[in-house]
């Protein structure tokens, strides 16, 4: 599956870059797949990527170099920074949603609509069991 993963990964990115979007790399994806449009913490990306609050923050800081992110104050905890798109990010942004939906769509092509809708049911029923049984050990 980790293969499958990586190559369908590349696959978007390889269409951005065809469409003028060549910022990020495949390892940059990890960042804002998990970044909320409104902005979220470093410790809450770095959880939700499953990496270290180091390893995240040099993503961080290698994308907001881009100019596609930035650190803005959290208005909940002025101690605190939010990691947020720039209004160049949100046209990346956009760009990531078509070219993930080119990605899907040659994936149905090649497997077959079914098929990959029966996937993409059978991995939501497995993220909702392990969610679910991390919520409980939380407990």
């Amino acid at each position: 599956m980790n293969e499958a993963v990586r190559i369908f990964e590349n696959r978007i990115v390889e269409h951005l870059k065809d469409h003028g979007h060549a910022e990020l790399t495949s390892a940059h994806i990890n960042l804002t797949r998990n970044l909320d449009e409104d902005g979220t913490r470093l410790t809450e990306l770095a959880k939700r990527a499953s990496l270290t609050k180091q390893s995240m923050s040099e993503l961080v800081d290698q994308v907001e170099r881009t100019g596609l992110i930035e650190k803005r104050p959290d208005p909940a905890d002025g101690r605190a920074k939010l990691v947020c798109f720039t209004e160049k990010g949100f046209e990346w942004l956009e760009a990531f949603h078509q070219s993930l939906d080119v990605a899907e769509n040659e994936m149905r092509e090649e497997l077959g609509v079914a098929m990959v809708d029966l996937l993409v049911e059978a991995l939501g029923k497995y993220v909702e069991a392990r969610q679910g049984k991390q919520a409980d050990l939380a407990d």
